[in-house]
């Protein structure tokens, strides 16, 4: 079937651009090949709606003048488009305390059971990974929980990393700007202590203190390539990024999830990510929250 600007589709709207089943095709085939990412032909009316803006940015009249663009190899063109393809198709839905579950176990198990067992030496240490960051949210979150429970703070040695392979999101999470409706379902207490809020030309802004931004640092990195850190980590974030991936995608990354993690290591997953019959290297403990076995 053919998608052509002359006729409408089931939803009663025209196609602005044609988008033919072999450019598709070819899009799908590129997402895997750059960054793992697996599009079945249900993604079709998504990946048309994520990529036109870069067509009408570009000034292409069709979706195979943009596939012949990511083929073309002359001046880096293809490159430099590459990463914008991965960056419009790639979803970046976050929120301060999404799936707040998690940071409450966070907060009531699993911070204790580490102050716990790492307190009694001289720099205890603690690393976190947060893997898939979009906008910077998710780290940002997980660093306020951890300055609120580890009451002697300064002793320790603690580093979050955040990654995603999106380099335009990363720019914002960097900032650590955003507006400031984004923060209208966090308590006043922790509005209060870890948001600043702008002021005149910014009044619509708030900006996360640099006590919580400079706990986390951001990463450019594709999940399915070799990932350069060494680990171990006592906490594993990686929420709602696996259901781009195929099944043996999955299964190798959960692999990898395990290796770098310590023992009892905990990996933390979206809402509707499964674990079932893809490894048997965890054990849940949690709705979405899964151990390491050692």
């Amino acid at each position: 079937m053919v998608l052509t600007a002359a006729k409408g589709n089931s939803s009663g709207y025209k196609k602005e651009y044609l988008f033919t089943d072999k450019d598709f095709s070819y899009l799908s085939k590129l997402a895997g090949e750059l960054a793992g990412i697996s599009l079945s032909s249900g993604k079709r009316e998504l990946i048309y709606g994520r990529l036109v803006k870069r067509l009408r940015a570009l000034d292409l009249k069709d979706f195979k003048s943009y596939c012949d663009l990511l083929k073309d190899n002359e001046n880096g063109a293809a490159e430099d488009e590459r990463t914008h393809f991965i960056n419009s198709i790639t979803t970046n839905v976050t929120s301060f305390f999404r799936e707040n579950h998690h940071f409450e176990f966070m907060a009531d198990t699993l911070l204790p059971e580490l102050i716990s067992k790492k307190s009694g030496a001289s720099q205890p240490r603690l690393r976190i990974w947060s893997a898939g960051c979009s906008s910077g949210k998710e780290p940002y979150s997980i660093a306020m929980v951890v300055k609120e429970c580890i009451p002697d703070f300064e002793r320790w040695d603690i580093k979050i990393l955040a990654t995603d392979l999106d380099s335009n999101i990363l720019e914002v999470a960097k900032s650590a700007v955003y507006p400031k409706e984004h923060i209208k379902e966090i308590s006043f207490d922790r509005r209060r202590s870890w948001f600043k809020m702008g002021r005149g030309a910014n009044e619509n802004s708030i900006k996360v203190v640099d006590d919580i931004k400079n706990m986390v640092s951001y990463r450019q990195l594709n999940l399915t390539e070799k990932w350069p850190m060494t680990g171990p980590f006592d906490i594993i974030f990686c929420r709602n990024v696996t259901i781009y991936f195929d099944r043996d995608t999955r299964v190798s990354l959960l692999d990898n999830f395990a290796e770098y993690l310590d023992d009892d290591g905990c990996l933390f997953v979206g809402h509707s990510e499964s674990l079932f019959g893809l490894t048997q290297r965890f054990s849940t403990v949690g709705r979405t929250i899964h151990r390491k076995i050692r």
